[in-house]
Parts: C-alpha cells; sequence; structure tokens
C-alpha cells in the first residue's frame, strides 16, 4: 500500500500540474485522456498486461508470489497506476481553481517566474483536495485489494477476508473488519492533520 500510494501520488501530481499549466493544449487533453483510460481500465486486466510485458515477454520481474522486492513491483505499479489516475484529475481540477486567483496573476505581474509560482504558490494550496483522495486511496489500499492480490497469487488483507467469507470463519472476518475501521479512521485523522499544515489558516483546537 505505501509503495503504491508513493507511485500513484508521484505520477498523479505531476500529471495534474503539467495538465493544469498547459490547459486546454494538447499536453492537457493527452494527459486528461491517459487518466480516463486508467480510471476505465479493470485492474485485474491491467495486472495480467504486466505480467504478460514484464514477466512473459521480457523475464524482468516474476509474475506472483511474496518474499522479495521484485515481486513486490508488479502489484504495486498496478494498484499505483489505478490510483494515479484519480489523483491527477483532481489535481489537475484544483489547480485551475487556484490559478485563477487573484494572487497568483499578482504574483505574474510581479514577474515571478512560472515554474516558482506552480510550486511554491499554486501547488501548496491545490493540495487540499488532492490530499483528501489520496487518504482515501490509501484507505482503501489497507483494506486490500482482491482482484490484484488473486492475479498477483498475493496472500493480503483483502483475500485473507474474502476466504475467511467464504469459509464462514467468523473471527477472522471480524478481525479483519477492526483492522480495516482502525486504519481508515487514523488515516482521516492524519489527513486533517495534514490540512492544518497545508494551510495555516486552518487551525483546531
Amino acid at each position: 500500500a505505501l509503495l503504491s500510494m508513493t507511485i500513484a501520488t508521484l505520477i498523479g501530481v505531476v500529471l495534474g500540474v503539467i495538465a493544469a499549466s498547459n490547459r486546454n493544449s494538447w499536453i492537457d487533453r493527452a494527459t486528461m485522456l491517459l487518466s480516463l483510460v486508467g480510471i476505465s481500465t479493470p485492474v485485474f486486466w491491467l495486472g495480467y498486461l504486466l505480467i504478460l510485458m514484464f514477466a512473459v515477454n521480457l523475464g524482468w520481474l516474476p509474475a506472483s508470489g511474496r518474499g522479495t522486492l521484485t515481486q513486490l513491483v508488479l502489484p504495486s505499479v498496478t494498484l499505483g497506476l489505478a490510483a494515479a489516475a484519480n489523483i491527477a484529475r483532481i489535481t489537475r481540477s484544483s489547480m485551475l481553481e487556484v490559478l485563477s486567483d487573484d494572487y497568483i496573476r499578482t504574483a505574474r505581474g510581479k514577474g515571478v517566474r512560472e515554474r516558482t509560482i506552480l510550486r511554491r504558490h499554486a501547488l501548496q494550496n491545490a493540495l487540499i483536495p488532492v490530499v483528501t483522495v489520496m487518504g482515501l486511496q490509501f484507505g482503501a489500499l489497507l483494506g486490500g485489494a482482491v482482484l490484484t492480490e488473486t492475479v498477483f497469487a498475493w496472500p493480503g488483507a483483502g483475500k485473507l477476508m474474502v476466504d475467511a467469507i467464504l469459509a464462514r470463519d467468523y473471527p477472522i472476518v471480524q478481525g479483519a473488519v477492526l483492522v480495516f475501521a482502525v486504519a481508515f479512521t487514523v488515516v482521516n485523522i492524519l489527513i486533517d492533520l495534514t490540512y492544518a499544515y497545508l494551510d495555516p489558516r486552518i487551525r483546531y483546537t
């Protein structure tokens, strides 16, 4: 989950910023088309495609299993690409809203470089909705990704819970639900604390 969110954040935020800074250009349209494809692509199909490309044809990575770092790459990339599409669209939307504010026009009027405006002024103020989506995505990943775990034969939390439901192993089901609920609660608390860090106007008593 951590590696998947790292991949999703890097790809999603970068693509979203690039799309917003090149609004209505071919770069913007291509980026949004890629994100639309990413959202629409079934995660199990993407997993099989990566296995076919990198495990079967190229032989660079193992197709399944757990135990080494190389076995972590394909499932993490599969989940990361799916989450990156959502993050890219939210980042673009939030950046466009911020870039239309008066203080951005003032900075441009003063001759501040566009790269500095994007990095220091626009991105930080646009991150609150992005962080919200990232938190929801991360909470879902902590709860396990059943399809991805099945494709890559990864003994994860989601697959454990599904197997327990099918076997009517109620103590395992209850324990898994409790762990998932606590994980979501902790993630939501961290998101709230991150809001205060990103925007000094937000204060919690």
